[in-house]
């Protein structure tokens, strides 16, 4: 299913930059797995779970995303999986896609690698987007298949196609990295755009980096710390060191010690290692007033902020910073 269009290189995301979930509206998971949107029911429940019983695929559906929501029941994971399965089992394609989620982490059912490619992939057939993509990482990971590169790039390049912003980040992460295909810089730059327009703060920030190195797209630095600020802004803590190194550079803002050492704080209260080395380095550089003025906007930024904060990444690698190597 490669489309020509996107030949010669059009490929997977690897989950080391991509850690996203969704499909509509973004929710986070530990892995990268895309979850379907909460559903706003429109029905009284009691019409819904009356649907449900009498074999209505949709009402069934909603019934289950109630039991994985706790929206007017108590959660019920186990509930959740039973009433997602009874969707799937009439091929409704959200119903397989958030039963193989279940399987995928374990929630309501055994953890099930297998069950879960099954139901990604029966949903991905019929063209639905999140499953396209998860489908790709079990492809790209080998986890409840033969690990099969090619086969993952196809999935996210039509996941990616599709408009879905998870799958456009991780097609650009494939090509970034070069993994199981030849690295196109340009066609990274390209498709973390598309997921950096929609919101998507990993995509931001090394859509940051390439601008700042010049990898794919002209050096501008300037739009540089545009994306590095919009992905900082959501919490994402390596925006936040990267923004703060230029603010220690002033390069694309100007030269600024107290909001570099204010980044720096806040990412580093995230366990970013980098923002904690830099720290010690700028308050050689700095006035005592300064670095107390630079603390007191730390601590409102992260009281304003407190629930929008990204947990740091699992795994990080230089080439994806700003910061230069050690």
């Amino acid at each position: 299913m490669r489309d020509p269009l996107f030949s010669p290189a059009t490929l997977v995301l690897v989950t080391l930059f991509c850690v996203l979930t969704s499909a509509g509206q973004e929710k986070r998971t530990p892995n990268g797995v895309q979850q379907q949107p909460q559903i706003v029911n429109s029905m009284p429940l009691a019409e819904v779970r009356q649907k449900a019983t009498h074999g209505d695929a949709r009402a069934q559906f909603i019934l289950g995303k109630a039991y994985f929501t706790g929206s007017g029941v108590v959660q019920d994971y186990g509930e959740a999986a039973r009433w997602y399965a009874a969707a799937s089992a009439r091929n409704l394609a959200d119903a397989q896609v958030s039963l193989g989620n279940l399987y995928e982490q374990g929630k309501g059912v055994a953890k099930d690698y297998r069950e879960a490619f099954h139901y990604y992939r029966a949903a991905a057939l019929q063209g639905e987007p999140t499953a396209e993509n998860n489908l790709a990482s079990l492809y790209e990971h080998g986890q409840g298949t033969t690990r099969n590169p090619e086969e993952a790039f196809d999935w996210y390049l039509a996941s990616a196609v599709a408009g879905n912003p998870i799958g456009q980040c991780n097609l650009a992460s494939m090509y970034f990295v070069g993994r199981g295909i030849r690295r196109d810089y340009e066609q990274a730059a390209r498709w973390f755009r598309a997921a950096a327009e929609q919101g998507i703060p990993e995509a931001q920030n090394l859509l940051a980096v390439m601008y700042y190195k010049g990898d794919g797209v002209s050096r501008n630095y300037a739009e540089a710390a545009n994306w590095a600020r919009r992905a900082a802004e959501q919490g994402y803590p390596p925006a936040q060191t990267d923004l703060a190194y230029m603010y220690e550079q002033g390069k694309g803002v100007p030269l600024d010690y107290v909001a570099a050492y204010t980044w720096h704080s806040v990412a580093a209260a995230a366990r970013e290692r980098h923002s904690a080395a830099r720290l010690k380095n700028l308050a050689h550089l700095m006035l005592p007033e300064q670095v107390r003025t630079a603390k007191a906007h730390a601590a409102e930024w992260a009281q304003q902020h407190a629930a929008s904060g990204h947990a740091p990444a699992n795994e990080t690698s230089d080439s994806l910073t700003m910061l230069p190597r050690n």
